[in-house]
């Protein structure tokens, strides 16, 4: 079973920008890249830093800590130190609201 959560709206996350949610206690950045909003796991999976601080270049999110990359399209770690992908969430933008499609239960992370 999945559940679909209201976690903003369109606007907040304007292109080339991220947002930090929280579902459940968890941490989730938003990102509009190219006009296509992305859920993902908020939390670097090498070592506890908040992906929100990094920055977006080209296809890929940087962690500020170590500087792993992460594909924006797939989670996959790009860059070490980090090797662990990021949870990756489907999103759906119903009426200038971002949808994410999460299970039920805990939210997927990797650690």
């Amino acid at each position: 079973m999945t559940r679909l959560v209201d976690v903003a709206g369109v606007a907040e996350v304007p292109l080339g920008t991220m947002l930090m949610v929280q579902v459940d206690g968890a941490d989730i950045v938003l990102i509009n890249h190219e006009g296509t909003i992305r859920a993902m796991q908020g939390i670097c999976p090498h070592e506890y830093f908040e992906l929100d601080k990094g920055f977006i270049t080209g296809d890929s999110i940087t962690c500020a800590l170590h500087l792993s990359r992460f594909d924006l399209a797939t989670g996959e770690a790009l860059d070490p130190p980090a090797e662990l992908p990021l949870a990756m969430y489907p999103v759906t933008v119903v009426e200038g609201r971002v949808l994410i499609e999460l299970p039920e239960g805990a939210v997927p992370v990797n650690e």
